[in-house]
């Protein structure tokens, strides 16, 4: 009869047959990171192959899309954005003048268009252009309400009091009106900037989902507008300079609500 061996020795050949030599411990300690790793994971580009070389205004990152739909589809009709490129050289240029579209880059051009409900932002958005756009126009309306004319839907003259009292006027105090938030506020208020925005064009090719195709103005259309004006000026401000921003806000936009510069 075969003698049988302890079960202490069977678990030791056990323990020793699934124990990593010294040199392999030695290498990858315990506690490091590649004692739980199995194997080297390889990442694909961005983009694939074929679109590899399309900037990224123009398509989604492939790996920023989920592999199914999470909510159902929104009823009503598709709102369709622009993508012709012709088209968004046009609104340029109606609203910069002659070569307008070749101010700014390619992709600061579309950028500047993109609000972040655009694809949910995953081509980029407008939002840090036209912050610093916003300080660029605020100052200038500033300076336009204190050394410019009056603009005449913020009233001009003395309002007389029940009395016939009239304040003091002096024409070194007659821009103290301006220096109020109240007054810089009423003049660049989205009602007033939209349709500006609309006059050059900027309607047609801003880029963002409305969420009612059927009803834009009550989905944020003006605020949407106003901010791809703003972000105009602020790429304008990185690509051209100060001055060429500042000279764009007072054609483009403060002329237009009723300043007159010299």
């Amino acid at each position: 009869m075969a003698s049988k061996r302890p079960i202490r020795t069977l678990f030791s050949v056990a323990s020793t047959s699934v124990r990593p030599s010294r040199s392999i411990a030695r290498s990858c300690p315990e506690t490091s990171t590649c004692a739980f790793s199995t194997s080297t994971a390889s990442f694909g580009p961005e983009y694939e192959t074929e679109a590899a070389e399309r900037p990224r205004w123009q398509q989604t990152p492939v790996r920023m899309v989920a592999p199914f739909r999470i909510r159902p589809q929104p009823k009503g009709p598709a709102f369709k954005v622009n993508e012709d490129p012709r088209r968004l050289d046009e609104a340029y240029v109606k609203m910069l003048g002659p070569n307008g579209d070749k101010l700014l880059s390619e992709e600061v051009k579309w950028l500047a268009i993109t609000h972040k409900s655009f694809d949910h932002g995953r081509r980029g958005f407008n939002d840090r252009l036209a912050f610093l756009g916003r300080r660029i126009v605020s100052l200038q309306t500033s300076l336009a309400l204190l050394n410019s004319s009056t603009p005449s839907f913020l009233g001009t003259g003395a309002q007389q009091d029940g009395y016939g009292r009239a304040a003091f006027q002096h024409a070194a105090l007659s821009g103290l009106a301006g220096l109020t938030t109240e007054a810089k506020d009423d003049v660049l208020s989205r009602s007033r900037l939209a349709p500006i925005a609309e006059r050059y064009g900027l309607d047609k090719v801003t880029r963002w989902k409305p969420k009612r195709a059927d009803n834009l103005q009550g989905s944020g259309q003006e605020s949407v507008l106003s901010t791809s004006l703003y972000a105009i000026i602020g790429a304008l401000a990185l690509e051209r300079g100060g001055e060429v921003a500042n000279k764009v806000t007072q054609d483009k936009i403060l002329s237009p609500l009723g300043f007159t510069f010299a």
